[in-house]
């Protein structure tokens, strides 16, 4: 598989939807993370991340607006010990649980499944972050349809330096809209700052669609991290 370049990926599909993308630095010290939700909705725009412990959260932006906040509000990230799970759903609490009672991130997803959206049948997309090495996985309906659940898994153990890889929720915009397939994508991390990447990530987004951006460099070595938090509403 060819490395894409992540911004022009991006740049490219007017709505991925929710997405992760994690990957190894150039210089193979750190890991970064990138976790983005878009909306075409009121409700699925009415958001912003707020942070929450180690991790995020979302909330509505204007409480009077939200309708139904059953798949739209939750803890995108949460940090157990060393481990970093991000996820695109209350998942991220099964995972957690799950892992705190010394079982996996497999076992956790096999109790899950796809979001109850139909007929988008959203997916839900997860992975965690330990150390040089992560795991991505999408529970999704079988080709749209709802009687079979997919459950795929992926482990990238050590990966290269400058290397990562991005998965999520859709293809690309549609009516009903369709599901990512395939691997997670690979793509090349050029070398730049922190900063300077996690801004290219959020410009990269398409303006119209975006809604929030959670970005965490994480020392592979020590453990110390670097976050930045962005909300289309808190600049406008």
């Amino acid at each position: 598989m060819k490395a894409v370049n992540l911004f022009d990926y991006l740049a490219n599909n007017e709505y991925p939807g929710r997405g992760i993308a994690i990957g190894r630095t150039p210089c193979g010290k750190k890991m970064r993370i990138a976790y983005f939700i878009m909306g075409r909705s009121e409700n699925s725009r009415n958001r912003v991340f707020v942070t929450e412990g180690e991790g995020i959260r979302t909330e509505a932006f204007d409480p009077s607006k939200m309708q139904d906040p059953s798949l739209i509000i939750y803890a995108p990230v949460r940090v157990l010990n060393d481990t970093t799970i991000v996820t695109n759903g209350d998942q991220t609490d099964t995972i957690y649980d799950f892992m705190a009672a010394g079982k996996s991130f497999e076992d956790a997803l096999r109790t899950r499944t796809y979001e109850p959206d139909g007929p988008n049948w959203t997916p839900r997309i997860s992975a965690i972050v330990k150390g040089d090495s992560y795991q991505m996985s999408i529970l999704k309906s079988a080709d749209g349809n709802p009687e079979s659940t997919h459950r795929q898994f992926f482990d990238f153990t050590n990966e290269l330096n400058g290397c990562g890889h991005i998965i999520h929720t859709y293809r690309e915009n549609g009516n009903p809209i369709p599901s990512f397939e395939g691997e997670p994508v690979l793509w090349e991390m050029e070398k730049m700052p922190f900063d300077e990447w996690s801004d290219n990530v959020w410009k990269a987004l398409n303006k119209d669609n975006k809604v929030s951006l959670f970005t965490r460099a994480i020392d592979i070595e020590t453990g110390e991290t670097k976050t930045r938090i962005y909300n289309k509403h808190e600049e406008e």
